[in-house]
């Protein structure tokens, strides 16, 4: 894996800044969960020009991008304040899952992790209704 370019970095270092002040979360407490996430985000960058989610397999990635899902930040964060990656947490590291609806797996995994800033982020967050609708919806 070829390390992304300097600029790729200060832009995602950017986007990061940025989202974690609008959105009320704080990056990882532990510094080598971040830098990963931050550097699979500015490599993604470099190779697709735009920041996909490193912590997710697949099978086309530059036919991924057509549909934003998982451009950071990601729909899941828009919509629930919720980051797989861990990279936007709440202070002691947690994801927020308070927005989850309870049969996700993040709501199963981590319990009910209230949102320290409810009224920031979420820019989506009219979206969950209709996403919900799209999980059920879907062949098992």
């Amino acid at each position: 894996m070829d390390e992304p370019s300097e600029k790729s970095q200060q832009r995602v270092q950017k986007l990061v800044d940025s989202f974690t002040e609008k959105s009320g979360t704080h990056t990882h407490p532990e510094p080598e969960t971040t830098e990963a996430v931050m550097l699979g985000l500015a490599q993604h960058l470099d190779q697709l020009g735009r920041p996909l989610c490193p912590c997710r397999f697949y099978p086309d990635k530059t036919e991924e991008i057509k549909h934003r899902t998982w451009v950071c930040p990601c729909e899941d964060m828009q919509i629930y304040k919720y980051c797989h990656c861990l990279l936007f947490v709440t202070e002691e590291g947690l994801p927020i899952t308070e927005y989850l609806p309870e049969e996700h797996e993040g709501r199963q995994i981590y319990g009910l992790v209230e949102d320290p800033t409810p009224d920031k982020g979420r820019a989506m967050r009219n979206k969950a209704a209709e996403r919900e609708e799209e999980r059920r919806n879907r062949p098992s």
